[in-house]
């Protein structure tokens, strides 16, 4: 087994420990002792010592609520079952994920030379182009819990609150690995120029400035938005890598419909190319609709593979254009 599934492993079985899941991870690591992986070992070693160390006596760690006196969670932790992973991207876009997770997964390498890795992440492009995929995947490949901040319980009309509840969020996260998941960032994160700024906008701005600067979790912050034009400018200083997830195009709209559709079974004479033209211009969130609407119709059908036809009917629906449009 790699170090990477290794240290994903350890990492899950920190999250519920068990006492013989303890055993096995404690002669796995006696194993990687034998073939001279110290430094590996140590790592591991230190994951379950940490485990040990911060456990709650449920096993799980409690989320920060609001301090209203309705306490509502101001984050949402996501079950690894349910994060999807498979994406299509460009070959430049791709490998600058690609070494974001590497350079989560050699933090330890890294930081004895002193640099550190890359942890504070910006995903920009327009609606349905895949961030929150994004942020998704790489919660999976770095092993992480996603852990999704909840603005609409976070975001208070008491004065000075909402800056308060961002500190007990990120201070949570201090010393938990996850991928803490700022999704729409541009909710908290507008200009502080803009015309209608009061008080406390600048408050919250500030505040967001400040935690991600600060930030030396053991996880990723990752952020989202759709309005790079209206967030403040000081905010992209603050992040490590900022990424565009831009709009697939024709060939990579055919993967993602092969993807999509790999496990059921589909025509051999699929034109896939002269399909995803048709759906040029179209986002991720949208193919993969297409390719899922085609494979239910054609099993509600009692068919066994999607034809042409599925797709183009799936497709027609997508681009239909309500009545009142007509007007």
């Amino acid at each position: 087994m790699n170090a990477t599934l290794l240290r994903r492993m350890f990492t899950a079985v920190s999250r519920h420990p068990s006492e013989d899941a303890r055993k096995v991870c404690t002669s796995i690591v006696a194993d990687e002792r034998k073939k001279g992986h110290q430094r590996l070992a140590n790592e591991l070693e230190g994951i379950l010592a940490k485990s040990t160390a911060s456990a709650k006596p449920a096993g799980l760690q409690s989320l920060p609520e609001t301090s209203q006196k309705r306490a509502h969670p101001m984050v949402l932790d996501v079950p690894p079952e349910r994060l999807r992973h498979h994406m299509v991207l460009p070959a430049l876009v791709e490998r600058r994920f690609q070494r974001i997770e590497r350079e989560f997964a050699a933090s330890n390498r890294l930081k004895l030379h002193g640099l550190r890795p890359k942890n504070r992440i910006l995903l920009h492009g327009p609606p349905g182009c895949g961030k929150t995929l994004g942020a998704e995947r790489l919660a999976w490949n770095t092993g992480l819990t996603l852990r999704r901040v909840r603005f609409e319980t976070l975001i208070s009309s008491y004065y000075g609150e909402t800056a308060a509840n961002l500190h007990k969020v990120f201070a949570d996260v201090d010393d938990y690995p996850c991928a803490l998941f700022l999704d729409e960032c541009d909710t908290i994160a507008t200009s502080r120029g803009a015309r209608n700024d009061v008080g406390e906008v600048s408050r919250v701005v500030n505040t967001l400035l400040q935690l991600l600067e600060e930030y030396e979790g053991p996880g990723l912050v990752i952020a989202a938005t759709n309005l790079t034009t209206q967030l403040d400018r000081a905010l992209f200083r603050r992040f490590d890598e900022v990424i565009e997830v831009p709009l697939p195009e024709v060939g990579e709209i055919a993967a993602l419909l092969e993807i999509t559709l790999s496990a059921i079974e589909t025509d051999k004479n699929l034109p896939w190319q002269d399909l995803a033209h048709a759906l040029d211009g179209h986002s991720c969130s949208e193919v993969v609709r297409v390719a899922e609407n085609a494979a239910k119709h054609c099993i509600l059908e009692g068919r066994k593979g999607v034809k042409r036809a599925d797709l183009e009917a799936s497709m027609a629906e997508l681009n239909r254009v309500p009545l009142e449009d007509h007007a």
